[in-house]
């Protein structure tokens, strides 16, 4: 065997390789790993150029990955002041008044829902906080945001508008705007006037924060936007990207033949721990926002509509990309949503299997459940988002569901029980990226979800790497520790199954490796 460039000495290895589920060394080479073994082995391994790392008793998994997030677009969306402390109005009025000025605007990021003490969402509601400036506050969901009228006035937004999309200008009774603005359609119409960071701002926010992602433990991100990729292959082409990323780029109602085919010339492009691999599609909004695709209208009325206005057409774009061997991701997380997935993916037949999955599945019926084990679709599930919700239902989304339909919510354990392949993540921006914090809550989920079980820790680690895996069609490459698999590798204080749940939140993470380059060391 040639020597190694890095080995790892010391260790507790959990592999989750059947064929070896333990060891205490492993070798890497090139970016692969190349032995997996005991300390008797180490010299047969080390050259003149090896780096040796003792671990001390941490303990070694593989690589962690976040299913489900957007570090790149999540830039935009993560820009001014964090909201997501506030929980109630006079709170929020008092962020803005002190908030700093972007150019002469404030922009707020991270607001929940229930700052707003369920009342409509609506400018009047802050503007004597702005002193005339204007306003655009995302809240936390991602799919909605308020704006002041200021800010409505410069995109000049006067009344409702039409759109391709499920997306709304939010009208009172005159027709005036309320400021509250409901999925990406209706949230550019100002977004396109707002300030926005620089390039150079952009870049070295995009390094700080991946190095932040892999000092939590990631190796890996599954992208669920197309990012900015130019400013991605600068970035890897100068540096070495601390966490693996993989993009799927969207594909929104109105895609003519022309789009689709341009989502599938761009699969394949990347460069050293980057790729585009997938193409990411939106069958609903949110709960909160009361665009889920629900099967039965929400306590308000709403949420009877899809987000692709035809969702035959979704089937159509669906069934275009699948002739073409890409991979799709769909958000879906009011039942009738996931339903007409599953529906799609099964009408793809028996060559579908494993090559699409779900994102979100806030609430679904007992039926659906044992369908993502049948027809091989991951459940990409992202369990910090239960901490929206509150035990007691009082929260927004339990309120427009309603008791029996909250009591099915973020069903984690009910999946894998059906025999699911269960990967997680985190959405970030919606919730942080802290992989510790994805584990920890996918065995103890919050809110809403909390009178049920969650996961084992065995299961929550799989949901990160092996799971992870599956859903990204990377069973043979990564997520376990083996040779020739990739050297996406995690190193904790506690063992991650077996620690309380608690514990593991606040472990400390000892090494992350990412295709053989340590890209955080304690």
């Amino acid at each position: 065997m040639p020597t190694a460039d890095l080995v790892l000495t010391g260790a507790r290895v959990r592999t989750l390789d059947p064929a070896r589920p333990t060891a205490t060394a492993v070798a890497v080479r090139d970016g692969v790993v190349t032995a997996v073994g005991d300390e008797s082995d180490v010299p047969d391994w080390r050259g003149p150029g090896t780096e040796v790392v003792p671990l001390d008793g941490a303990h070694l998994v593989p690589g962690l990955v976040d299913a489900h997030s957007h570090p790149v677009w999540g830039l935009d969306m993560a820009t001014g002041t964090d909201l997501s402390a506030v929980r109630d109005l006079s709170g929020l009025r008092a962020a803005l008044a002190s908030a700093a000025r972007v150019d002469g605007w404030v922009i707020g990021f991270g607001l929940d829902h229930n700052a707003f003490e369920g009342r409509t969402v609506d400018r009047a509601l802050i503007e004597d906080a702005l002193g005339g400036a204007p306003a655009f506050l995302r809240l936390y969901d991602g799919h909605s945001a308020l704006a002041s009228g200021a800010a409505l006035g410069a995109a000049g937004v006067r009344g409702p508008r039409a759109f391709a999309q499920r997306s709304e200008v939010v009208c009172d009774a005159t027709g005036r705007p309320t400021g509250h603005l409901v999925e990406h359609a209706a949230m550019d119409l100002v977004t396109s006037v707002m300030p926005r960071p620089t390039y150079a701002e952009r870049r070295a926010r995009l390094v700080e924060l991946l190095s932040a992602m892999a000092a939590t433990g990631l190796t890996g991100a599954h992208v669920m936007d197309g990012g900015d990729l130019d400013l991605v292959e600068s970035v890897a082409r100068e540096t070495v990207l601390p966490v693996r990323l993989r993009f799927a780029p969207w594909c929104m109602p109105g895609a003519a033949k022309e789009d689709l085919d341009e989502l599938i010339d761009v699969q394949g492009r990347g460069g050293r721990h980057w790729l585009v691999g997938g193409v990411k599609f939106f069958m609903d909004g949110t709960v909160e926002g009361g665009t889920a695709w629900l099967e039965h209208p929400d306590c308000h009325g709403r949420g009877t509509e899809a987000f692709w206005p035809d969702p035959e057409a979704y089937a159509a774009a669906v069934r275009h990309l699948h002739a073409a061997g890409v991979r799709t991701a769909t958000h879906a997380i009011g039942d009738a949503a996931v339903r007409h997935v599953l529906d799609v993916v099964a009408a793809l037949g028996p060559g579908a299997r494993g090559a699409h999955r779900v994102e979100h599945i806030e609430t679904a019926p007992d039926d659906l459940l044992p369908r993502f084990a049948a027809l091989g679709v991951t459940a990409s599930m992202q369990p910090p988002h239960t901490a929206y919700t509150r035990p007691d239902g009082t929260d927004e989304w339990s309120r427009r569901l309603g008791a029996d339909r909250a009591a099915q919510a973020w069903r984690l354990r009910d999946l894998r029980d059906a025999g699911a392949t269960v990967a997680l993540g985190s959405d970030w921006p919606i919730a942080h990226y802290d992989a510790r914090a994805v584990l920890a809550t996918a065995r103890n989920p919050k809110g809403v979800a909390s009178h049920r079980a969650g996961l084992t820790g065995l299961e929550a680690l799989e949901g990160c790497t092996t799971h992870a895996a599956y859903a990204a069609g990377e069973s043979g490459t990564a997520g376990r520790i083996t040779p020739g698999f990739r050297a996406d590798l995690t190193a904790l204080a506690v063992d991650p199954v077996a620690a309380p749940a608690d514990e593991l939140a606040q472990a400390p993470v000892c090494l992350t490796v990412t295709g053989g380059h340590v890209v955080h060391r304690a």
